[in-house]
Order: structure tokens, then sequence, then C-alpha cells
């Protein structure tokens, strides 16, 4: 199958996973910085859900703006895994380096804020080796864009002026989001890696991999 473009996932795929404690933590700040309590860990599944609603009636329960706690939020999470990056506790897969022989093009549709997708392809020299970036914003329209909401893999197809594309992630939504947008998928299930809550989606992935290192076989098929 010819494709004109590969599209792929980012945390778990060209990265390593955030520590979701590191996450929890970061919303941990995020309440005390604006002098309240609230559940750190139910906050981020929230906001992994894409579940703005849930989001602003907790804001309005413990009184706090929406739009400032997102802000906070962003900024916390965003500088956590940066840090993460710079104290090396989370870094780039070493197979990553076979998508530079990949001859068609490039891009990352993420589900993490766009801040740290472009910070962390500028940091492991990558930037240049995807010609489009989209990730999720905290705001009502970047959460509403979460996968499997198909519209960042479809924008993105249509920067790259993309007819077909083929799109590479390690969960079962982003199978779904694929499927969603109507193109073929890559489900990546690397060694030891830790399972997701939505890894299975009802879909079956377009194909299999354990490594991306079986990526470019594929697209000669």
């Amino acid at each position: 199958m010819y494709y004109d473009a590969v599209l792929f996932d980012f945390d778990g795929v060209v990265v390593e996973t955030p520590s979701s404690q590191r996450m929890y933590a970061a919303l941990g700040r995020t309440y005390e910085k604006l002098g309240r309590s609230g559940p750190a860990a139910e906050t981020f599944q929230e906001l992994m859900q894409g579940d703005f609603e849930a989001i602003a009636n907790r804001c309005r329960t413990l009184e706090i703006d929406t739009d400032v706690f997102c802000t906070q939020a962003a900024r916390e999470l965003i500088q956590t895994q940066l840090a993460d990056v710079e104290r090396g506790v989370r870094s780039v897969f070493d197979d990553v380096r076979v998508v530079r022989s990949i001859p068609v093009s490039l891009g990352v549709v993420s589900d993490n804020h766009p801040t740290v997708v472009t910070k962390l392809l500028d940091r492991f020299g990558l930037r240049s080796v995807f010609e489009t970036v989209y990730g999720c914003p905290l705001t009502p329209d970047g959460l509403a864009r979460r996968k499997p909401n198909p519209t960042n893999i479809e924008t993105a197809m249509e920067t790259l002026e993309a007819d077909s594309a083929l799109y590479v992630g390690d969960r079962g939504v982003d199978v779904q989001a694929a499927a969603n947008a109507g193109i073929d998928s890559v489900l990546l299930s690397r060694e030891n890696r830790c399972s997701h809550p939505d890894d299975t989606s009802g879909v079956d992935p377009t194909y299999h991999c354990s490594s991306l290192t079986e990526l470019p076989p594929l697209l000669e098929s």
C-alpha cells in the first residue's frame, strides 16, 4: 500500500511517555498555586479524556476561573515535562532514527500540549524531520480535538496535501482516531510498555509492530 504521508503519535511512539505521578504532582501544584485543593489524579484523567465540561464544573465548585485554571495547569504540565527531559528521566526512543529514511511526508499528531511536542522535537534534533506538528492545548477546542476525534489527523493530512496516510500510535484510541479519519493504522506495542486503559478500542489496526524499525518494510509493500 502506498501512502502519501506517515503521521506519528508522540508519547510512547517518538518519546517515552511522561510519568503519571509526575503529571499528578503538576496538577497538585496547580491547585495549590490557585489556593485550592483538588483531586489531581482525577483531574488528570479528565484532561486526558478531553472532558472540558467536567473540568469546568470542578472549577465552578471550587470558585476558580476555568481559563485561569487551564492556563496554570498547562504551565505546570509543560514545565514538568521539559524538566524531566533535561534531568534525563525521559528520552527519545532509539528506533526513531529509522523515520529519517522514510521517503514520504511525515507529521506528528499528539494529544500532548503543542509546546511540549515542539520543544522536545527541538531538544532531540527531530524538528526538521517532521513537516507538520499538531498537539492539543488545554482549551475547549484543544481538548475537543483529542483522539479519537480525527480532526487533527485530517488537518495534518490537508497541510501535507496527502490523499492517503498511515497513522502510527501505541493505544487503541490512536487506532480508533485513524479509523475515524478513514486511514490505515499501525499499533506499536513496545516490549515492557505499561498498558493504558484505552488500549482496546474495538477497531483492529491495519498493522501490528513492536518497533519502528518494522515500519519501512510496510511502506514498501
